[in-house]
């Protein structure tokens, strides 16, 4: 497996990847508008928006397939964290986690990371040790606000 930094490239393979895993696990929650939106918005021309704002993304290839990804909004928010169906139960997910936080944790980090999980990914996030910071929220798809305090030790960049 490697993990790279995404480009240009691997836009519509995430998309398309995202498309999939959202309707998976996530969009069976939320009304079939709602879904459409959601899609909509996390789509290609979503994803060269959040670049465009200076989202980090990071990408792992397994044999040359883009396998999953990872979004991260000013250095402290998980906005994105995809892994296709094929490839779960292989690290991925964890991996993709450490080398966005690795990337982002540093001077002028707030100390923490926050994530809105959907239902399916809360015990991966519970395992990384991010905790519930309220109940389950109702948008265009269902969240949980998480949190993860740093301390210095947990996301060493050596």
């Amino acid at each position: 497996m490697k993990i790279r930094s995404l480009v240009a490239a691997d836009i519509p393979a995430a998309a398309a990847l995202l498309r999939r895993a959202a309707e998976a696990f996530i969009l069976h929650e939320s009304t079939p508008a709602d879904g459409a939106v959601f899609l909509t918005e996390q789509g290609e021309d979503g994803i060269r928006g959040f670049l465009d704002k200076g989202y980090v993304y990071h990408v792992a290839e397994v044999d040359g397939t883009l396998a999953g990804f990872i979004a991260v909004r000013e250095r402290s928010h998980v906005y994105s964290l995809y892994v296709d169906s094929r490839f779960h139960r292989r690290g991925i997910a964890r991996r993709l986690w450490e080398t966005a936080s690795r990337a982002a944790f540093g001077p002028g980090h707030p100390g923490a990371f926050t994530v809105n999980a959907s239902n399916h990914a809360v015990p991966f996030y519970a395992s990384l040790g991010f905790v519930p910071t309220a109940p389950t929220q109702v948008g265009i798809v269902r969240y949980n606000p998480m949190r993860l305090t740093i301390d210095g030790a947990l996301v060493d960049p050596a």
